[in-house]
């Protein structure tokens, strides 16, 4: 029964029809695509200081000397890792460069030191606040002896020989390692060192959070020095663990020592009588195309040595993360404290929108004025969710149906195709990393990859299993093979084909929240700042959307499966 001419086909109805939709999503924010690859990829219209890369650090030209191309000039990307205090020192970065003169991208919020220095080493962050201690054992690997001065040094000089990164003078604290206990549980177990812990520990659960628990200068490292085994250990957010502690769902967690909770009546801090931890002097990290590239701003952000103290410190953690003051007007203030701004933050600083104060909005109207931030947030999920879709649609589809024709490998393909679930999808995310940076290009190929399971598998047993009475008619008539798969497998496939990108879809959009770890944006920005400034408004301000969103996109596919749906198909009688 061969189709006459000018039909259209059921295949391309299909396909046609879910790709304009998508197509849709990636035209109204195409342009959002296109910035994000230039800033990835963009040049500096600067010439590098130098022929010769300096052996020792030292202090670049004032940037009031290049002032005049300064403002030509790409911007400097600022990252944070995913915690508080990470938080507050790379807006205080980001509020100094912008004071003089210097655009700025802020990628705050980063999974991990390992997905951070990772992209610094790439060059695709130009700074993040680091510490000393975490660069001697988790970068490097090595042994934490040392004093501060020493750390330094051998920090300094190996990122610099290995990688071209560089350390700039530290800013004056540090910001060890601690663990903590209910002061209750210090006192019936008689704990006042990790050594006490180490004896009494078999019967404690641990609360860490994930860095802890894999780092030679955490849990293993407490193991191996102390002798250190809990009855559990548990994997938790640097947000939650103090309250997991108070409420008693955990014994032990690990802390800073700037953490404003610290200090809270009924939490003991055990003494490291071995002397455990490394020293931890917190200072900016430098990539080497900033240094070569922008000499000026390796200028600026050295003009913050050695200008908080951890007396200081703890109290900018505190206005953060317990009096939930924005994040902009507390940068804001520690730079005008220390001499270098003015009082006011700089412009376009306020770029998580805490609140100025937690009780003062209800949540509607906390929501309501972030509305255009959102909006935008909306944007950049939509161009993750809908390029990485078109992509795996059409792939999987056209796969699905050779598979159908080859039958005897594609329970192989399927499995391998499969197997790409069993992955978790932040780990997914953070392999892009060595391949392509961070951004938006490795969240689209990780969320592509996560999204071709589903279509493909609904396409192979669509076409496969499609009624056998309409394709023995078929045969019967002389149709081909060919014309079988695609004039009548493939038209009584659609509705499964069409639930498998409906499933794709609403997967895509949750996972795709996960993006903001590698600084793709999106509605997982104010998701992973909520969690580490420990304000509930913000998760929701991107949770409520993000779970809207699901519901609007799955609600269009299922629009389109009702045009793609052959007559007849699926209803009654």
């Amino acid at each position: 029964m061969p189709q006459r001419p000018g039909a259209r086909h059921p295949v391309f109805a299909a396909i046609v029809r879910v790709g304009l939709l998508a197509g849709v999503v990636v035209g109204v924010v195409v342009g959002d695509l296109s910035a994000a690859m230039i800033d990835a990829g963009g040049s500096s219209a600067q010439e590098p200081h130098g022929s010769q890369e300096p052996q020792e650090w030292q202090e670049p030209q004032e940037p009031h000397l290049r002032a005049g191309p300064v403002r030509e000039a790409r911007p400097v990307v600022v990252a944070s890792k995913p915690f508080g205090e990470s938080y507050l020192l790379a807006e205080i970065f980001a509020q100094l460069l912008e004071d003089r003169g210097f655009r700025v991208d802020r990628r705050l919020g980063l999974g991990s030191t390992e997905v951070a220095f990772g992209a610094l080493r790439t060059g695709a962050v130009d700074v993040y606040p680091e510490y000393t201690g975490t660069g001697l054992l988790a970068i490097l690997g090595e042994s934490p002896t040392g004093t501060p001065a020493e750390v330094f040094r051998r920090v300094s000089r190996e990122f610099r020989q290995r990688w071209g990164v560089r350390w700039l003078p530290p800013l004056g604290f540090e910001n060890s390692y601690a663990i903590s206990v209910r002061q209750e549980t210090a006192d019936s177990l008689g704990l006042r060192t990790l050594s006490d812990l180490a004896r009494e520990g078999r019967g404690l659960v641990g609360g860490f959070s994930p860095d802890f628990l894999g780092r030679e200068d955490g849990l293993p490292g407490l193991r191996d020095a102390y002798g250190l085994e809990l009855r559990e250990s548990r994997s938790l957010l640097q947000a939650v663990k103090h309250q997991a502690l108070r409420s008693g769902s955990v014994d032990v967690i690990d802390a800073y020592t700037t953490d404003a909770l610290l200090a809270e009546e009924g939490l003991f801090t055990l003494e490291d009588d071995l002397g455990f931890f490394p020293p931890y002097e917190a200072a900016p990290l430098v990539g080497d195309r900033l240094w070569r590239e922008l000499p000026g701003a390796v200028a600026v952000l050295s003009e913050l040595a050695h200008h908080l103290d951890e007396a200081t410190m703890r109290a900018l953690n505190h206005r953060l993360e317990v009096d939930g003051e924005a994040l902009a007007r507390v940068a804001a203030d520690a730079l005008a404290a220390a001499g270098l701004v003015g009082a006011d933050p700089s412009p376009g600083t306020d770029a998580l929108r805490p609140s100025s104060d937690r009780g003062a909005r209800g949540l509607l109207a906390y929501l309501w004025a972030g509305r255009w931030e959102t909006l935008g947030q909306t944007r950049r999920h939509l161009l993750l969710v809908g390029v990485s879709l078109l992509g795996a649609i059409l792939l999987a589809v056209p796969l699905g149906l050779l598979l159908e024709r080859v039958r005897w490998g594609a329970e192989t393909v399927i499995r391998g195709v499969g197997l790409l679930q069993t992955i978790p999808s932040i780990a997914l995310l953070a392999f892009m990393i060595p391949l392509l940076g961070i951004g938006v290009l490795p969240a689209l190929v990780a969320l592509f990859l996560y999204s071709l399971f589903p279509i493909l598998r609904n396409t192979l047993s669509g076409v496969r299993d499609a009624d056998a009475d309409a394709v023995d008619a078929a045969r019967s008539l002389g149709m081909t093979e060919a014309q079988i798969l695609l004039q009548v497998r493939l038209p009584l496939a659609a509705p499964m084909i069409m639930a498998g990108i409906r499933t794709s879809a609403v997967i895509n959009v949750g996972t795709a929240t996960l993006a903001a770890f590698i600084g793709a944006g999106g509605l997982g920005d104010p998701i992973v700042a909520g969690l580490a400034l420990t304000d509930s408004r913000m998760v929701l301000a991107g949770a409520i959307p993000a779970a809207l969103l699901a519901l609007v996109v799955d609600g269009g596919l299922a629009l389109a499966e009702g045009g793609v749906r052959p007559q007849g198909v699926g209803e009654a009688g």
